[in-house]
């Protein structure tokens, strides 16, 4: 799965500098007009000049925005220097994915090892190619097994390192060398691995490295995301941060915030590589401009009762057609929906069916997608054991199903009891989701997602469409490359700085600026922080997307900032904060936080907008994004 297996990415050795005929510091790869998306139109963007410079051993790659070269006025330079790239080395960079769509423009994601990512980084002219295989050049760079358009990283000096990560062998086998020190350009920095009651530990200093992907038994779902690891985390004490590290590296990727890379070869990099002439000077970025706390602000609206029946039906003309999508959505955001009317809603807010739809035509789209699961559920229903001794893919699956669908929501009576009907209806649909969408498959939290469709609409077809446009949504979340946690991570990073500084600048200090501790909110979006009954009015309000279709994150903001005396004047670190974060489980008060999110996200405007990649889940669907409501 090396690069060299690629004609698309061979070495253009006619078009790439040779480093060892360079000083220490040479620039061996640029790039003009390579251009960030702040928010989602084409016409805000911000290009800059991309560069890959060999300082000694180590590689590092900057991203600078042009000086008074910006293409709407909107953005200001605060915008610019927000998403300035300084002298990122590639020992702290996990991975990069390529996007080549056929129609627009290619672009590049580069995933740190802290799990987090910068935002899209597009090549309008092109030169991704020659971008990889420079990188090529100077590190180890090997293709994905799992995604062709996933480059995993390495800057092992090891030799013997080097060959194991090439062969992608268990990390059991890959650590047998790492009790030797690891040269990383001029500073050395000792890697110590240690057993410490079964686990690893390590130094904190320590650089994190990929070792390959763990080979998965038949029985063992380690490349889902494991919520119960999550809730066990609070039970961690002696070295709680790097080990449940090393636990999200190995399953998902997604490594625990070590963002200290060797402040010698930062000192050492060579500030001469900079073209001040074109680009921002390195100034400090000036305090959060949004003093939250001094405004004086209307705080949200209160919330209102349900919709109900008969409002219901002046939002409907005679045949059925929701006349204003955009009045419906905005009372659903302030007030949720009565049970009574959510099978029928929920269908619109979901996307199953068209505000535009007559009454005719939902119940014409019933029977046809009706048909539709059928065929679809047949396909596994068909194989034989067989076949099943055959196809390990689908062994796993539904082992995997069977021993979710068993423990999800066994509180609630309508899954309640022994032999329920409706968890082998829960186990059938997530079954045939895994055939409908077999790339992604099944992932542990979908059958929390859903639990509660499945509970409202108390129909096995409809449940299962509603649970694919949901999935539309939230299927980036448990992609194996965990891109779309990383973005809203990373965006929920960046809405806590600009939205409460001194909380941010606490998180920096201890060493909290993963946010795993809210990586259980935003996967199954609050599913456990809240009863069954509050989740369902919950969700409601995120699917209208009324004022933000990343109104999740605003709501995270909204709970930490509640709380954040207490996080503060306790001094919480990161595992005092985890094991926080998890017992607020069933305290938190729906109605304030809706209200605080709602403040936060009109307070922070487009700052709050610009903060957000594009394409960060739960992405509008097209005729959503476009409407004209």
């Amino acid at each position: 799965h090396d690069l060299s297996d690629d004609a698309d990415y061979a070495q253009q050795s006619s078009s790439m500098m040779d480093s060892s005929k360079r000083s220490s510091s040479s620039l061996v790869y640029l790039k003009d007009n390579v251009t960030i998306h702040p928010t989602q139109f084409a016409s805000e963007r911000i290009s800059g000049r991309l560069k890959l410079i060999k300082q000694g051993s180590s590689l590092f790659m900057t991203w600078i925005p042009y000086k008074g070269q910006n293409s709407n006025t909107r953005l200001s330079e605060k915008d610019r220097n927000l998403y300035t790239i300084r002298a990122v080395p590639f020992t702290e960079v996990r991975s990069i994915r390529r996007h080549t769509p056929a129609f627009g423009w290619q672009y590049i994601i580069v995933v740190l090892s802290s799990g987090l990512a910068f935002p899209p980084l597009y090549f309008y002219t092109g030169g991704v190619r020659e971008f990889l295989a420079t990188i090529k050049q100077h590190v180890l760079l090997v293709r994905s097994v799992e995604d062709a358009n996933v480059f995993l990283v390495n800057d092992f000096d090891n030799r013997l390192q080097r060959t194991l990560s090439s062969l992608e062998l268990p990390r059991a086998v890959s650590i047998a060398s790492g009790s030797s020190p690891v040269s990383i350009g001029d500073s050395p920095t000792n890697v110590n691995l240690e057993r410490t009651n079964g686990g690893l530990g390590h130094d904190s200093h320590s650089i994190s490295q990929f070792h390959g992907r763990q080979k998965q038994k038949a029985q063992d779902p380690a490349r889902d995301i494991s919520i119960q690891v999550l809730e066990k985390f609070s039970l961690v004490t002696k070295f709680a941060r790097e080990t449940t590290s090393q636990l999200f590296r190995e399953n998902n990727g997604f490594g625990a915030f070590e963002k200290k890379f060797d402040s010698q070869s930062a000192l050492d990099f060579d500030k001469a590589s900079y073209d001040t002439e074109t680009i921002v000077n390195e100034i400090p970025v000036a305090p959060d401009p949004v003093e939250f706390d001094k405004l004086t602000l209307v705080w949200g609206k209160p919330r209102q009762p349900p919709l109900g029946s008969e409002e219901w039906t002046t939002f409907l003309d005679n045949e059925g057609r929701v006349m204003d999508s955009n009045a419906l959505r905005k009372r659903i955001f302030y007030g949720g929906v009565d049970h009574k009317l959510r099978r029928e809603v929920w269908a619109f807010l979901l996307g199953y069916y068209a505000y535009d739809s007559t009454y005719a035509e939902r119940e014409y789209l019933r029977c046809i997608k009706k048909s539709e699961y059928e065929n679809i559920k047949r396909q596994w229903q068909s194989i034989s054991p067989e076949q099943a001794r055959r196809f390990t893919k689908f062994r796993e699956r539904k082992g995997l199903i069977d021993k979710d669908v068993v423990r999800t929501d066994r509180s609630v009576t309508f899954f309640d009891g022994d032999d329920n009907p409706n968890v082998h209806l829960l186990r059938d649909i997530l079954l045939t989701y895994s055939f409908y969408n077999f790339d992604l498959g099944y992932c542990q939290g979908m059958s929390d997602l859903l639990s509660p469709i499945l509970f409202v609409m108390e129909d096995e077809s409809q449940s299962f469409w509603c649970f694919v446009a949901l999935m539309e949504r939230l299927g980036p979340n448990f992609n194996r490359d965990q891109n779309g946690m990383h973005s809203q991570l990373f965006a929920l990073s960046k809405l806590v700085e600009l939205l409460d500084n001194p909380l941010h600048n606490y998180f920096k200090q201890n060493d909290c600026l993963n946010y795993f501790f809210c990586f259980r909110w935003v996967l199954i979006q609050f599913k456990r922080e809240f009863e069954y009954e509050k989740t369902m009015r919950l969700w409601e309000v995120l699917w209208t997307h009324y004022l933000s279709e990343h109104l999740h994150l605003y709501v995270c903001v909204a709970i930490l900032k509640r709380y954040r005396n207490k996080i503060m004047g306790e001094q919480m670190d990161f595992d005092t904060l985890l094991k926080f974060i998890n017992e607020l489980s069933g305290r938190i008060d729906l109605d304030a936080i809706l209200r605080d999110a709602e403040a936060l996200c009109i307070c922070a405007g487009e700052n709050g907008a610009a903060s957000i990649p594009p394409g960060t889940p739960p992405s509008l669907p097209i005729d959503l994004l476009y409407s004209e409501d």
